[in-house]
């Protein structure tokens, strides 16, 4: 399966990665079934922001609450690596849930995504789309 990704979706995950170094960006994705449709930063509120990210509780609670009101879903999460490759550290590997959840990480100004899944992290192909 192909990921649909509003451009303008994948080009604010790369300018709040660009803003937030040399700190962690992160954030939620929101869209439907196979589409993101937006990248909605939120603060980094880990301890040591610089090397690890936690997406701020009251960003999560806020926008699972507008989606049980029928705003977007919850598709995923977005974060970057500063000083590493777009894809899963050891750490993201170890605090993933496999919930199934896309996961987005910005790199060097490359965005790459992955499935979360029961076995791990998968890589998945997307298209560009307009709006």
């Amino acid at each position: 399966m192909e990921l649909e990704v509003a451009r303008h979706a994948l080009e604010a995950m790369v300018a709040e990665a660009a803003q937030a170094a040399p700190n962690e960006a992160c954030g939620l994705l929101l869209g439907g079934e196979g589409r993101i449709e937006e990248a909605r930063p939120a603060a980094n509120v880990a301890l040591d922001p610089a090397r690890h990210f936690e997406i701020d509780p009251q960003a999560l609670i806020d926008a699972h609450r507008a989606e049980r009101g029928g705003g977007p879903k919850v598709v995923g999460y977005f974060h970057s690596h500063p000083s590493g490759p777009p894809e899963p550290s050891e750490t993201d590997r170890a605090e993933a849930s496999g919930d199934g959840k896309t996961w987005a990480i910005v790199a060097n100004g490359l965005v790459r995504f992955w499935r979360d899944g029961d076995d791990g992290f998968e890589p998945l192909s997307y298209a560009l789309v307009d709006g």
